[in-house]
């Protein structure tokens, strides 16, 4: 996309004249940051958020919806031992992810996450691509948080006994109509939903708990059936030891259990926080924060629980399997046999509301996640910044993806673990890092042992389901060609949002202004004598032929990280050398050069002339080093920018070379 195409962040957007469809497809292009009307949007400055409890419903349609899924692939991933699996697995959540993300919430206290945190980490290009693998693996989350959780709702659908017959084994087509009604709910304009996640999240965990009470009071009614379960278990494990070296084999493939976390820091700046809280210092949002993570990590490990004892004791093992009438859907299985049909249909339905929502809440983290650093590092087009161009791109790989899978939760579980526990380990590591740096060593030795603890259960889930990170493979090999073709395609955009220019630069212009139009000569930033600027003078004279008596400005670019996009320019003047110099900091030089350019002309009302010399080398390896290294061969490059960034030749600087 030329730049003279793309709506600058102070334009309103789309022209009248564009066609009405594109109009409306661009709506809020013009918005510099990743907001949205969505669930997880940004709030507006001043706004004073919500309660965290109630931020903790809206993060909790994606954590705690998983109690549709997760006893069941407990069951099959442990067997009788699937109680004991949780166990360690709530032992994870409570001493090992709920530490980290307390410690994410406190460092990233906007919504950035431990992406964020750790693109901080590594600089030029390696924290680029670092970040792009990680948003594969983000994406593969919440994209598999989508399907799957449309599939668990198709399968709930499917089984229940008042659907008709027809519906029977149709969970694709039912799993694409619930993705569609999710795409078409967000082209329409997703509005702030925290009153249905409060809802809904307060009906389904009180259903939970009506479930979860008959199945106990079943239980201690006939304590035969856990005798049963210890007596199956002895059977096959010789010893406790051996049960509790399987449980620990096992528990990685239970890892869809802890995947509310990044949400429940993507949702941070929903948190009202203290009235005294700042930008800079929000102390008050960054506690409440950690409250919505600490009782939300207790709720749902409660639940997982005795979920999990509930299910493995009251359900024949045979069921949980492909097939199987708890297949999925393991509590349903429970409200209808021990609370009749029509208890068991409204838990159907709550079950469906807010697992079809728990996709809504990941659509929405992905639109927040993609716009705050493709479009910034140059790696997307411009209307990846506008939300429904990008709902049709997730839509459509939500569609494959279901396809691919035959909307088959036990299928896509692999995939779903990986994301997350790839995204738990990176926030680990960035937390390890943090508290390193700030000379915490005892906390930094406990994090570290976590991420030792992640990095086990990821590379065990990858051995037993490698499928997962086929998936993840993918993603990140998309994100990566199209990521750079893009930055490719936009290298030769203007790329500064502002330049500005301090009081001595300022007077430099307007004083050489008063000769007429201005002159540059394009200077790399090495001459160190009066002799060597005298030499550059003298030659560019001669050979550009600037009129003599006329006086110049010497521009001098510096290249601070080649591998950014877009930045704020800020020009300075000083005289040394007997000359005058501005000089300004940029992320290449021939953008950052047409840049100032740009500026000058719309500051003085006429068309500045710049001087280079050529550059020698191999045409080609000097594009590269544009690329790559931000200078390379300049003068072409600065006079390819200027044309794309201003049709009009006889209002586009002039470029003369030497």
């Amino acid at each position: 996309m030329d730049s003279k195409d793309t709506a600058e962040p102070d334009e309103p957007g789309p022209s009248a004249a564009t066609p009405r469809w594109r109009a409306w497809l661009l709506e809020g292009l013009s918005e510099q940051t990743a907001r949205h009307p969505g669930p997880h949007a940004t709030t507006d400055e001043g706004h004073a958020g919500h309660r965290w409890w109630r931020v903790m419903c809206l993060t909790g349609v994606d954590y705690f919806s998983t109690l549709g899924y997760q006893p069941g692939i407990a069951a099959l991933a442990a067997g009788l031992l699937s109680p004991l699996a949780t166990l360690v697995l709530v032992a994870l959540t409570l001493l090992g992810a709920l530490p980290v993300y307390r410690r994410v919430a406190h460092e990233s206290p906007h919504g950035e996450g431990s992406i964020a945190m750790l693109e901080r980490l590594l600089p030029w290009w390696a924290g680029k691509i670092f970040v792009l693998v990680l948003l594969g693996f983000a994406a593969t989350d919440f994209l598999i948080t989508i399907t799957l959780s449309g599939a668990d709702a198709a399968a709930h659908v499917v089984e229940n006994p008042f659907a008709p017959h027809w519906l029977h084994g149709a969970n694709t087509w039912i799993t694409l109509v619930l993705v569609t009604a999710l795409g078409a709910v967000f082209l329409k304009g997703f509005r702030e939903a925290m009153g249905i996640a409060v809802t809904l999240v307060a009906t389904y965990l009180t259903l939970n708990v009506v479930v979860l009470a008959v199945s106990a009071w079943e239980v201690l009614s006939h304590p035969v059936k856990i005798g049963d379960w210890t007596d199956a278990m002895t059977t096959e494990h010789s010893s406790p030891l051996a049960m509790a070296a399987v449980a620990l084999l096992v528990f990685p493939k239970l890892a869809l259990g802890m995947s509310g976390f990044e949400t429940g820091v993507a949702v941070m700046p929903q948190v009202e926080g203290d009235p005294t809280d700042t930008y800079e210092k929000p102390t008050g949002r960054i506690r409440d924060t950690r409250k919505l993570l600490t009782t939300a990590a207790v709720i749902m490990s409660c639940f997982l629980l005795l979920s999990s004892l509930a299910t493995t004791i009251l359900i024949p093992q045979d069921e949980f399997r492909s097939g199987g009438a708890a297949n999925g859907r393991a509590l349903a299985y429970l409200a209808h046999q021990h609370l009749g049909e029509a208890f068991g249909t409204v838990y159907d339905v709550a079950t469906i509301a807010i697992l079809w929502f728990a996709g809504a809440s990941a659509l929405a983290g992905l639109l927040n996640l993609v716009p705050r650093y493709l479009p910034r590092y140059g790696m997307a087009p411009e209307w990846t910044r506008a939300v429904r161009p990008l709902v049709l791109v997730f839509m459509a790989a939500a569609v494959f993806i279901t396809l691919w899978f035959n909307a088959n939760v036990d299928d896509q579980s692999g995939a779903y673990a990986t994301g997350v526990l790839v995204l738990m380990l990176s926030a680990s590591f960035a937390s390890t890092v943090a508290v390193h740096k700030r000379g915490h060593r005892g906390a930094a030795t406990g994090f570290g042992a976590i991420t030792a603890v992640f990095a086990y259960t990821l590379v065990t889930n990858v051995i037993e389901r490698p499928d997962g990170i086929k998936i993840a493979a993918i993603f990140i090999l998309a994100i990566l060609i199209t990521s750079f073709a893009s930055r490719v395609r936009r290298a030769f955009e203007l790329r500064a949002a502002a330049v500005t220019f301090d009081e001595t630069a300022s007077r430099f212009l307007d004083e050489a202004a008063a000769s007429g139009p201005l002159r540059l000569i394009a200077n790399e930033p090495q001459e160190h004598s009066t002799r060597e600027y005298r030499a550059k003078e003298y030659s560019q004279r001669e050979q550009t032929h600037i009129p003599d008596g006329r006086p110049v400005l010497f521009l001098e670019v510096f290249v601070t990280d080649s591998s950014d996009f877009t930045a704020d320019l800020a020009v300075h003047g000083d005289e040394k050398h007997g000359v005058r110099r501005l000089r300004v900091e940029g992320a290449t030089v021939p953008n950052t050069i047409a840049a100032v350019l740009m500026q000058l002309r719309d500051r003085t009302g006429e068309v500045p002339h710049a001087y280079f010399n050529w550059t020698e080398g191999n045409p080609f390896s000097q594009l590269l080093r544009f690329l790559v290294f931000g200078d390379g061969e300049v003068a072409p490059v600065t006079r390819e920018v200027l044309r794309r960034a201003e049709p009009d030749p006889q209002r586009r600087p002039r470029v003369h070379v030497g």
